[in-house]
């Protein structure tokens, strides 16, 4: 029996914060920041179903040439998708009465497509990358059990990307973890391939001065600099965002599936940056809902 406390429930019986059931909510999901791009699926989908809206937690269940879909918003940062998560599994486990069922047959396969800065010159703006490795330097998957005793790590890769970094022991611990690799073949076909590294924050954390300074001055080029070798080749961290280590950290903990497909609109090492990118964002999530369906 899990306590009101800990999971806590809407008026209607839905999760507190993402406001969606077992019922409302389809098994493939697609994850966005924005709340005002999910109207862009109701120009994709067929027909929708369901609609909620609580603050930057916008969700929209519909479907697409048969398949039912939900998009949802999740706002910035890894806080907010220790909420998505967590909300989205214990849906798949409330019955219609709010009970909990600890089995179920259920599992969730989730693209999040968002927006990311590049850290390789030859990745410019207007690229499609997808995630196939994860780098948290948010350090959230260390406060669950499951992840510190060993679901789902990466134990190797952590090892290497810490000497590799030298980071100082006042900041959170990284983690690594692998993407689904059967959406990274299904989805991510034709685009760059790489390590997505996730930061706590978009100013200081991603190596960006205004009027404070980062801690680490040369930290892009630290991240740019580092490799993973697996037995299908070389991987360089690619990118830098803000949600995608913890997606894929619930997702290998809960027994769900998910890959992350980011469009460039910032190239860190040439300093270019893409202002008007929705209507490749657009793009982009056409090809993805169908490719996902």
């Amino acid at each position: 029996m899990i306590k009101p406390s800990e999971l806590p429930l809407a008026a209607d019986g839905s999760l507190y914060h993402i406001h969606l059931t077992r019922s409302t909510l389809a098994d493939k999901v697609l994850l966005v920041g924005d709340p005002d791009r999910v109207d862009m699926f109701k120009e994709i989908f067929e027909s929708v179903d369901f609609e909620s809206r609580n603050r930057e937690l916008h969700a929209l269940t519909g479907t697409y040439h048969g398949t039912r879909m939900t998009a949802l918003s999740t706002g910035m940062g890894c806080d907010n998708i220790d909420i998505v998560m967590t909300e989205l599994d214990a849906a798949l486990h409330l019955d219609e009465r709010s009970e909990w069922v600890e089995n179920t047959e259920r599992h969730l396969q989730l693209v999040r497509i968002g927006t990311s800065g590049s850290l390789q010159a030859d990745i410019d703006c207007g690229s499609h990358v997808a995630s196939a490795y994860a780098i948290g330097l948010d350090g959230l998957m260390n406060y669950y059990r499951e992840w510190t005793s060993g679901s789902g790590r990466l134990a190797d890769m952590e090892e290497a990307f810490l000497q590799h970094m030298g980071l100082d022991n006042k900041l959170a611990r990284p983690y690594c973890v692998q993407c689904s690799p059967r959406l990274l073949e299904k989805v991510g076909s034709g685009m760059h391939h790489g390590i997505t590294a996730t930061a706590p924050g978009f100013y200081g954390p991603q190596g960006r001065a205004v009027r404070l300074h980062p801690s680490i001055a040369d930290l892009n080029e630290k991240l740019a600099s580092f490799e993973w070798k697996t037995e299908s080749g070389k991987w360089k961290v690619t990118n830098l965002e803000m949600e995608t280590s913890a997606i894929f950290g619930f997702s290998r903990m809960l027994g769900h599936e998910a890959l992350t497909v980011c469009l460039i609109i910032a190239n860190r090492p040439c300093g270019t940056f893409l202002n008007d990118y929705h209507p490749q964002m657009r793009r982009l999530v056409g090809t993805i809902v169908e490719r996902l369906a």
